[in-house]
């Protein structure tokens, strides 16, 4: 997918907390690589070296990194407004970015930049961020956050992967009901990055194919028509 310029549209992939950029790429690698094959998908490291222990420690080798810290009831977080401000860097350093791709702590965070962009609060010289993908992503707790970044229905197209065992279920719906019309996938695996079939990748083809109606400004495929979309995955 290109731009008028001959440049390939980008999105941005952020990665689990305590993980890597590579380990991202290599999760999303099981999915048909012509879902995103037209863009050019960016995966950096997280701003913080890993301060404890990593749970792919003996499945992935090191370094490890995380975008903040945060307390047992995810209400209370370390380094964010630098973490923030580091990845605004980077975006308008690198972008424009069309999209955000991201899993746990990284989806988390990437619809919060949505948020927070579309209430002027950031990102103001950047293109409005269009597609999101989140995978076990959730809402931040803290009033104070929540009060801005998700005060309207967020606009950008939306796919959400959520795990039937995903101990950040719950956290997944809520974040997805803060999006105007929501793709959701569900699978009946745990807090990881699902296999797709047919019909779920047909459809999240559709979604990211709005993209390019939407840089062409011609047509533009509704699927949702207002209402969150839900399909069942299955997973060999």
């Amino acid at each position: 997918m290109e731009r008028e310029n001959g440049k390939k549209m980008k999105i941005l992939c952020l990665h689990g907390f305590r993980t890597s950029g590579s380990f991202l790429k290599k999760q999303i690698s099981k999915w048909d690589p012509s879902l995103f094959h037209q863009f050019h998908m960016d995966f950096p490291d997280g701003k913080f070296p890993a301060g404890g222990k990593s749970d792919i420690e003996g499945i992935f080798p090191p370094p490890y990194f995380e975008w903040f810290q945060f307390d047992k009831d995810f209400t209370e977080y370390t380094n964010l407004e630098e973490c923030i401000s580091y990845l605004c860097e980077y975006i308008t350093a690198n972008g424009p970015f069309e999209g955000l791709l991201g899993f746990s702590q990284g989806a988390t965070l990437s619809a919060l930049l949505i948020g927070y962009q579309a209430q002027g609060k950031l990102l103001k010289e950047h293109p409005p961020i269009k597609l999101f993908v989140s995978i076990s992503g959730s809402k931040f707790r803290d009033p104070s956050i929540c009060d801005i970044a998700y005060k309207d229905p967020l606009k950008a197209k939306s796919i959400h992967f959520i795990g039937d065992k995903d101990w950040l279920k719950l956290p997944s719906e809520e974040l997805a009901s803060a999006f105007d019309t929501p793709l959701i996938i569900r699978h009946p695996q745990g807090h990881t990055v699902p296999r797709l079939d047919e019909v779920s990748t047909n459809l999240i083809r559709e979604v990211v194919g709005q993209l390019e109606d939407h840089e062409k400004d011609t047509k533009k495929v509704e699927i949702s028509n207002g209402e969150a979309k839900t399909v069942e995955v299955d997973i060999a």
